[in-house]
């Protein structure tokens, strides 16, 4: 295989990963059902692959292979971290566990 098109098919192996770990995030919708969940466990399993596949390449990517790799756990890694850092989304309802919503006097819920 050319270097040229094993430098692709890297970048898009790459890719792949990082799309996968942005839905696993909650940061896109999966494009399957278009669906929105987080799970932060799974996400930080595929960012250890990523970290993985860093450490098993060292020395053998090319400038643009090896910025790209850091590039992408590095966003990841910040983003896994804003997420972490948020509370737990609430359920499906839009009402947080236990929560009563409070009613306004025309017997509307209020926000």
């Amino acid at each position: 295989m050319d270097k040229e098109r094993s430098s692709q098919l890297f970048i898009s192996l790459v890719y792949t990963w990082q799309m996968q770990a942005m839905i696993q995030l909650g940061k896109i919708a999966n494009p399957v059902d278009g669906s929105s969940q987080r799970d932060l466990d799974a996400a930080q399993v595929t960012i250890d692959i990523l970290d993985m596949l860093k450490e098993k390449t060292l020395n053998n990517l090319d400038d643009n292979e090896k910025r790209f790799l850091e590039q992408t756990i590095s966003d990841l890694k910040l983003n896994y971290v804003d997420e972490r850092n948020k509370p737990e989304p609430a359920d499906s309802s839009g009402d947080s566990p236990g929560e009563v919503k409070q009613e306004s006097e025309a017997g509307q819920p209020k926000d």
